[in-house]
């Protein structure tokens, strides 16, 4: 058999018909995971820098942008998984329509941009757990929370919260998808309440005068070192290519068709859902930080050097409402365990999805049915 061959709808429908995955999740559940996956940390960082960098009060519009791109994105998933209602997400859909070769390359970029992707979460709820623990006056040794690589001292080192919470999330998924969907969406509530929270909260403190102008004129300003031309239209559309991949997670939706209760209409409605209620939470956060604080502020090289790394809570502490940093950070860690959640979860389905075709290990020779 040709390396180039397609491999039928027949064939895939044959694959669902035997398909011995639970349908368990209905489309709020779906929009869940897609939401689990998009919202992360990266919303109470990413605003700090896009709106220094790029785009200064105007971030709300780069959101508005990256959001139309990922909407044409979203549109294709959600018509092939109407097409191709099956785990695999965009390996199947290559394989479908491109070629095995093809399918292959794709299948093994997306394995490893879930490894790449659950091993970065894991890394950041493990920076985000210790930021809560010194909150509360505890702090782990250097040892425990560096990677070997990064350790600058002498003896053992490993990020040992970073494995742990890899080891709960995988307990929580080797429980069944229903238990897991439950979980998430239980962390998902929480995080958008929290992110309410910082937007109806933060309402009460916003100067106008922070807003104006709207889209501050095009300058050159210095970034790490180095000069960077930021502001006006141009940096308007710097800061929604900068601020792109917090949208990264909605296509984790297509992974869950096997288990879609009606994947034909559940999963492009997930992947629309997910993308726009997280479209408009973001423009909301971007709109209420820079109404809070001048985005001048947000140098790190000015005078708060440390709001660059935690943007949200700074403006809060700068309000007077230093409490508010403990929800947030709190919230940030809760909620990084949705997005390793999903991330591996995904992973599996593609590992699935590519065994099933006999290219795991990567053999070209199964015949088809």
């Amino acid at each position: 058999m040709s390396k180039w061959r397609v491999k039928p709808v027949s064939a895939f429908e044959a694959d669902m018909k035997k398909s011995e995955l639970k349908r368990v999740l209905g489309k709020w559940s779906l929009t869940a995971i897609g939401i689990g996956a998009i919202i992360g940390g990266g919303i109470f960082v990413l605003t700090g820098t896009g709106a220094y960098n790029h785009a200064g009060p105007a971030l709300a519009l780069s959101f508005v942008i990256a959001g139309i791109a990922c909407v044409f994105a979203a549109l294709c998933y959600s018509e092939f998984s109407s097409i191709l209602p099956v785990e695999g997400s965009a390996y199947a859909y290559a394989y479908g329509t491109i070629g095995e070769v093809f399918a292959w390359i794709i299948g093994w970029g997306l394995i490893l941009e879930y490894a790449m992707g659950s091993m970065t979460v894991a890394v950041s709820w493990s920076g985000y757990f210790n930021k809560m623990l010194h909150m509360f006056g505890i702090s782990l040794p250097d040892y425990l929370t560096t990677d070997p690589s990064s350790y600058t001292g002498e003896g053992f080192s490993m990020n040992l919260p970073a494995l742990l919470i890899v080891l709960f999330v995988v307990g929580i998924l080797t429980r069944g998808t229903s238990g897991a969907a439950k979980a998430n969406n239980f962390i998902v509530i929480l995080k958008v309440s929290a992110v309410i929270f910082v937007i109806v909260a933060g309402l009460f403190f916003i100067n106008m005068d922070n807003w104006s102008p709207f889209i501050p004129e095009a300058k050159t300003i210095m970034v790490d070192g180095k000069p960077h031309e930021a502001y006006g239209i141009g940096g308007v559309i710097s800061g929604a290519a900068a601020i792109f991949f917090a949208y990264v997670g909605f296509d984790a939706v297509s992974t869950q068709a096997g288990e879609a209760i009606n994947p034909k209409k559940d999963i492009p409605f997930a992947i629309i859902a997910s993308l726009l209620a997280c479209t408009a939470l973001y423009i909301m956060v971007s709109l209420v930080l820079t109404g809070m604080m001048d985005y001048q502020n947000f140098d790190p090289q000015g005078a708060y050097p440390e709001a660059i790394k935690a943007p949200v809570a700074y403006a809060f502490d700068i309000a007077g409402q230093a409490w508010a940093g403990y929800i947030i950070t709190i919230a940030a860690t809760i909620g990084l365990i949705s997005v390793l959640m999903v991330m591996i979860m995904g992973q599996s389905r593609i590992f699935l999805g590519m065994s099933k075709d006999g290219l795991i290990p990567p053999v070209f020779s199964r015949v088809h049915p």
